[in-house]
């Protein structure tokens, strides 16, 4: 890949302190003070009540992510193909099922089993929309925001049509955390375009570069971006809540990152 050129039409982030974009724009820009709160999540009413009971963590954060940026977009979610980009998926769920398999009983519960599968969100996804067109899911360690980001932009231009980003983190608890250590659960959902059109927000054009990343000068905010995978999005939203052009480097591979240069 030289430079792939690819346009923004929905934008959602939700995470600690950010319920949703029209709050974290602002504390992005350092217009408003920001404060990490613990993300209050609710099981989407789209879902049916079967569904909805069943829904973890993953699938509530996923589905609020990807509604909002459909919503943003004024598409239909039914008719976009979609990425589901997690570096640990619904890490409660693992957490209760190595707590079981470690006790006496060892005894699976059906749902805990089902909801383990890296796809499950996308699964919920297509239950709830109706959706039926091309569905990834993907991880990549810290690399989990790049890899999405990049696998969305190449199922775009593929389909010739609008696809559905949703690159989205929960945290382990502990014993877990430790190794692992995401303190909130965060993410970010992007409706993206291989042609401007009329709902086009912003064109992105991404290339490979081995600069060092950009860098929050938020003190928690950049904590945000080291610890948690799906912030790594953070300098690229900051820049595009400032509705300027401008040009910003996300982490990706260690050797190895994404250079985005964002245009009207």
């Amino acid at each position: 890949m030289t430079t792939a050129t690819i346009y923004l039409e929905g934008l959602s982030l939700l995470g600690p302190g950010m319920s949703d974009w029209a709050e974290a724009a602002p504390r992005l820009l350092g217009q408003a003070p920001y404060q990490a709160e613990d993300v209050r999540l609710a099981a989407p009413a789209i879902l049916p009540s079967t569904e909805r009971r069943r829904a973890g963590t993953a699938v509530k954060l996923s589905m609020a992510l990807g509604l909002a940026a459909v919503d943003a977009a004024g598409a239909d979610a039914a008719s976009l193909p979609n990425v589901f980009s997690s570096t640990g998926g619904d890490c409660d769920n693992c957490h209760n099922l190595l707590e079981v398999l470690a006790s006496d009983e060892r005894m699976i519960s059906p749902t805990r089993f089902h909801n383990s599968v890296h796809n499950a969100p996308a699964g919920y996804w297509g239950i709830a929309t109706g959706c039926t067109e091309a569905s990834t899911s993907l991880c990549a360690y810290d690399a989990t925001f790049g890899a999405g980001l990049l696998e969305t932009i190449t199922q775009a231009h593929s389909a010739g049509k609008p696809c559905l980003l949703i690159a989205f983190d929960t945290a382990y608890p502990e014993p877990l955390y430790a190794q692992r250590p995401i303190p909130y659960p965060m993410g970010v959902a992007m409706v993206l375009s291989p042609l401007r059109s009329a709902a086009s927000q912003a064109e992105l054009r991404v290339s490979f570069s081995s600069e060092p990343a950009s860098r929050m000068d938020d003190g928690q905010l950049e904590e945000l971006r080291q610890r948690i995978p799906a912030a790594r999005s953070l300098p690229l939203l900051q820049l595009l809540a400032s509705g300027q052009p401008g040009r910003v480097v996300i982490d990706y591979l260690d050797d190895c990152r994404l250079a985005i240069e964002v245009a009207a």
